[in-house]
Order: C-alpha cells, then structure tokens, then sequence
C-alpha cells in the first residue's frame, strides 16, 4: 500500500495510507490531505490512484508543485519522491517496492572496496581534500585552520581498505571510530552520524532504478560502473565532496547540474544534480 508522508522542517506531521481513488492535497479543510499554510493554494494538487501506479496532478496552485525539487505540473510518482507544496514536504512511499531491486541497484552502482583500485581512490581523496582545506582557508580565520583538516585515506591503507578507520576529524562522533570503508552502502546508524554536518544521499532520478535511495553515511563511497566511469563522495566535516576517479575514455567526467566537474573536486549542494555512468541522481541534504 502506497502512503504520504507530511513533514515540516524534517519533523514529521502526519501519515497517510492511501486506498481511495482520489487524493486533494491543500489548504481548505475539505481536502483529504490538508496543509493549513498560506504558502499552500485551497486546492493544491491531486494525487490520482489507478491499480499499482499512482499520478500527482497540479491544481493550477498559486505557488507551484515540485517533486524532487522540480516543477511538475502533471508527474508519475515513483517510491521516494519528495513532492513539495508550499514549505512542507510529502514523501511518497510503496510498499509495493521489493527490497531486492534496492539491493540490486547497490550491486550495480555501488562499487565494493575488493574492486576498488587504491592508487585511483587514493588521488581521488588527495583531490577531495585540497578542494576541502580549500574551501575551509576562504571560510574560517588562521588560528581556526585545524578545523579544516579532513578525513585522510593513507594510500597504504586504501590498497586493503579493511583496517580499521583513522580517528574522526573535527565535527565527526567519536562513535564513527568503529566503523571501516567496507561497511555497507547503508553505512552508520543515522543517530550516530556526525551532528556537525546534516545527512544527505543520492536519489536516483531516471532509469531503471527511478526512486531508489543511497544514503550517504560512509567516509568514502565510490559509485558508477568500472570500465565506463566511477566517481567517489567523501563526507567530511565540511560537507560532500564528488571526485571524478576513472572513466573509459578520457577526459570524461562526471556532470553536477548539467557541467563536467573535470578533474578537481566539487562540492556538492543540497538539490544538486548528478550524472554518472548514465544515470542521474539528485543529491538531497535531510
């Protein structure tokens, strides 16, 4: 059963299981989903329900309907959406999704440390870090320079990727000591994540995988297809940073909202769009 989860500002507000037909979301309180918002219209959007597929329509609404930080004004909902209206959010949820097709798009764009190349991974993080002390020099004062010192994967390290972690950086828990580069793609637990840097993931926008969810806990994950072209995002006191790692042909990068991040480091912002190995992600800051 698909459901609608209504949140402000992250916290959660309601839940809606979905069985009718028919579903209006806005202001008014004749509608099955209301949102007592002046940024919300009386009859906002409606979420049409037809067998296993469901449609989100735009009412002609004052302000707009966006899924996923886009505008829409008629969308094909797929599991983990984000529609937003007015300042609050609904993500739709389906049951229906079989946790298997999740783990097979971790089987095919996540790629496990056994067959990671640590001379590329190496450099990849030498480059995430320089952009990293980069960003915090223009950012904080002189005597606050150790605060920029990022998260270091020793080359010697990177070859096993097996051994136990380095000792957090400034702004990361003191429990993330235990947890190594080959963790799972689902990573830490969210409660002991660093509190200094929010959580983000990725969120695949086309394709096969439309609507699947990777959770960015990790030190390092490398993602893509080897042969064709991988990148890694390290997370880090300062925030995410994508390097471009190996393609097949070079000089091909991968492309964050439309442009090739070549061969420095970028950081990544929240509504970010990311296109690897052909396949495009949003990235999302929770």
């Amino acid at each position: 059963m698909a459901r609608l989860i209504l949140s402000l500002d992250n916290q959660v507000l309601a839940e809606y299981n979905m069985t009718k037909e028919r579903y209006t979301i806005g202001r008014l309180p004749d509608n099955d989903v209301r949102i007592d918002n002046p940024a919300v219209s009386g009859h906002h959007s409606l979420i049409i329900n037809i067998l296993n597929d469901s449609f989100l329509e735009d009412l002609n609404s004052t302000n707009g309907t966006y899924v996923n930080g886009k505008l829409i004004k008629k969308h094909a909902l797929q599991h983990g959406d984000v529609i937003t209206i007015g300042h609050h959010q609904l993500r739709f949820s389906d049951q229906q999704t079989n946790e298997t097709d999740q783990d097979e798009f971790e089987k095919t764009m996540v790629i496990p440390a056994g067959q990671q190349n640590a001379d590329q991974l190496a450099k990849a993080e030498a480059a995430a870090e320089k952009a990293a002390a980069a960003a915090s020099a223009d950012e904080l004062p002189d005597d606050d320079s150790a605060a920029a010192e990022a998260v270091k994967l020793d080359p010697n390290d990177a070859a096993a990727l097996q051994e136990e972690p380095k000792a957090p950086s400034m702004g990361e828990s003191v429990a993330q000591e235990s947890v190594s580069h080959t963790e799972t793609s689902h990573g830490i637990d969210p409660a002991n994540a660093p509190n200094a840097l929010p959580l983000a993931k990725l969120q695949v926008l086309s394709g096969a995988f439309a609507g699947r969810e990777l959770e960015l806990t990790k030190a390092l994950t490398t993602l893509g297809r080897p042969g064709v072209q991988v990148a890694a995002i390290t997370r880090r006191a300062e925030g995410y940073y994508i390097v471009h790692v190996e393609s097949g042909t070079e000089g091909d990068f991968p492309l964050v909202n439309g442009q090739p991040i070549g061969a420095q480091a970028r950081k990544l912002q929240d509504n970010d769009v990311v296109q690897l190995a052909g396949v495009k992600m949003g990235f999302f800051v929770s």
